[in-house]
């Protein structure tokens, strides 16, 4: 893979190695794909491992590691558009990343939360932990899959099964947490939540003084119970190409049988890690080997060839600077600078039914698939308008439940575009949080993977949250709602006669996003169309007549402005004036 670059070889030799010694059961794993494939995995394994290398470095004080874990992913950053590094892992990273076409910028926030560890974590509860293990680990399986992909083996989840896929990986971090439990604890580090320490009095002191106790013991056992039934995902693998369920199924089996020596160590898992016999091991691998070797013998590849000197691929995506701070918009083309509004008279949420892209396609002569490519345009620059003034909330409807009625060839053009757009991901170096609402079912695969990929690699961002409404329906969030309580209800954990608006807000499919302040709609038309009709039961309405290509940044400020000069009472008497 490595053609004939000394260097090159030899990194990829040492990727290999490191993940044959550190990781056995990891290296046993890669050992089930096809030979062309297997560096890049070494590649992507052993850069994790090395930026985790760094920040669990104990010899150094907190401040130092974190430093050493920044300056890595700053050279990095470097190194990635000249195909080279001096660092022999990076060196393999930056090569598998320009021959596959890996977006290794998506790897950002999982590189960044290393830096943050090295001060150190509590959890308070599954939700923490949850969303701390997925960030670190959804992005680098991501970058397997996107080999596979890339390979033509794409590992589709099915939507059904993306929770699964989610939990699959919490099962993955569990366990590790688990086996890691003697090195952490000999570090002064403890990384489960306290909701589960707290279920079991005592432990949390018990394994700071590293004393096995019946406290502990108890606590592994829950623990290690979990563990198993995350990773026991039988639908996950369903329909899948058999080469790729194939190794998530022996990593499954592999998983179990390293919970089960968590559980036989007892007192012992507080001095050093266990490992399944090796016995157990060949066990689950050996069949597992022949099904692969059959899987991958009947399937063709597509492998990038090695890259020569003088070759005018393109470089790997660059990954954005390891820093907090993001890029501002760029200034609006006319020069018109944005208004200046006390942030306590911004509304908090704005919402915008984008009406008008066939008609302005019409107007014209051009397809109506023109029109939405032209209004994609207009919601950049909608965007760049809200970061401008600093809102908070900005939603979208972008794809209704309705629309899917459409001329198909339409239909597809708007899923193209927007799978064009979300790969684009014209706000990558922009504060802005990407969230999307609606149903999955009918979506394309890829396209629901991506929008999810956004949402995983924004989540951690403060500043515009834009919320996209994909197959999206007023009327079925308010089902779907009515559904979830009724299941409740039915499992009695909910009194149907003590239902009130707080309980039916909890349980809508996107029970965080607040109520709508303003909702415009451009095109001319006077309706709400089923949109967001929970959240906008008390929204200052805003219609305008241009078409929404025709919109811009300085559109978004005149409807704000008007929405300063409305007196809202949510029903109550205005006060004397």
């Amino acid at each position: 893979m490595s053609g004939d670059d000394p260097a090159l070889r030899a990194a990829y030799r040492l990727c290999r190695r490191r993940t044959k010694d550190e990781d056995p059961a990891e290296y046993a794993l890669i050992q089930l794909v096809p030979a062309a494939l297997r560096p890049a995995l070494h590649a992507l394994w052993a850069a994790a491992n090395a930026l985790d290398d760094l920040g669990d470095d104990r010899t150094a004080p907190a401040a130092e590691r974190a430093a050493r874990v920044g300056a890595w992913i700053t050279a990095l950053h470097r190194e990635l558009p000249t195909g080279s590094s001096p660092d022999p892992v990076r060196h393999a990273l930056v090569d598998t990343a320009n021959r596959w076409r890996l977006d290794l910028s998506e790897l950002r926030d999982a590189m960044a939360q290393v830096q943050d560890d090295t001060r150190g974590r509590h959890f308070a509860d599954w939700a923490e932990w949850r969303a701390w293990g997925r960030d670190n680990l959804l992005p680098w399986f991501g970058q397997v899959r996107t080999v596979f992909d890339r390979a033509g083996v794409p590992v589709a989840l099915r939507l059904d099964t993306r929770e699964a896929y989610e939990e699959f990986l919490d099962g993955v971090r569990l366990t590790d947490i688990l086996t890691d439990l003697s090195a952490d604890l000999a570090q002064g580090d403890l990384l489960l939540p306290a909701e589960a320490l707290d279920l079991h009095p005592g432990s949390a002191a018990d394994l700071a003084r590293r004393r096995w106790s019946p406290a502990v013991a108890a606590l592994v056992t829950h623990l290690t119970g979990l563990a198993r039934q995350w990773v026991a995902q039988e639908s996950l693998t369903r329909g899948m190409h058999p080469g790729p369920a194939t190794v998530l199924e022996t990593m499954a089996a592999l998983l179990r049988a390293q919970l089960d020596a968590v559980d036989a160590a007892g007192p012992a898992l507080l001095r050093s890690p266990p490992r399944p016999a090796l016995r157990t091991r060949a066990r689950i691998l050996a069949p597992a080997r022949a099904r692969a070797a059959l899987a991958w013998s009947l399937t063709p590849l597509t492998v990038p060839s090695p890259q020569h000197q003088g070759d005018q691929r393109p470089p790997a995506p660059a990954l954005p600077a390891p820093t907090d701070t993001f890029l501002r918009p760029p200034p609006h083309p006319s020069g018109e600078r944005p208004p200046v509004i006390p942030p306590g008279d911004l509304p908090a949420h704005v919402a915008v039914i984008m009406d008008g892209n066939g008609r302005w396609a019409q107007q014209r002569g051009l397809p109506r698939h023109e029109g939405h490519r032209a209004g994609a345009d207009a919601v950049r620059e909608v965007v760049h308008g809200a970061l401008d003034i600093g809102l908070r909330h900005l939603t979208l409807y972008t794809f209704s439940t309705e629309n899917w009625h459409r001329d198909p060839e339409e239909v597809d053009a708007i899923l193209d575009l927007l799978r064009r757009e979300m790969t684009e991901n014209p706000f990558r170096d922009l504060d802005v949080r990407l969230r999307w609402h609606g149903r999955a079912g009918r979506l394309p695969p890829d396209l629901v993977d991506v929008l999810h990929l956004r949402e995983r690699t924004t989540r951690a961002r403060t500043g515009l949250t834009l919320t996209m409404c994909i197959d999206y329906g007023g009327r079925d969030e308010l089902t779907r709602t009515a559904a979830a309580l009724a299941g409740r209800a039915r499992a009695g954990r909910l009194d149907p006669g003590l239902i009130d608006e707080d309980d039916f807000a909890r349980h809508l499919p996107l029970a965080d996003l607040p109520d709508v302040d303003l909702l415009w709609r451009t095109g001319g038309e006077q309706r709400v169309s089923n949109f967001l009709p929970w959240h906008t039961a008390y929204a200052e309405l805003h219609f305008t007549p241009g078409l929404w290509p025709d919109t811009d940044r300085r559109d978004l400020w005149q409807a704000v402005t008007a929405y300063t000069h409305r007196q809202r009472h949510h029903g109550a008497t205005p006060a004397a004036t």
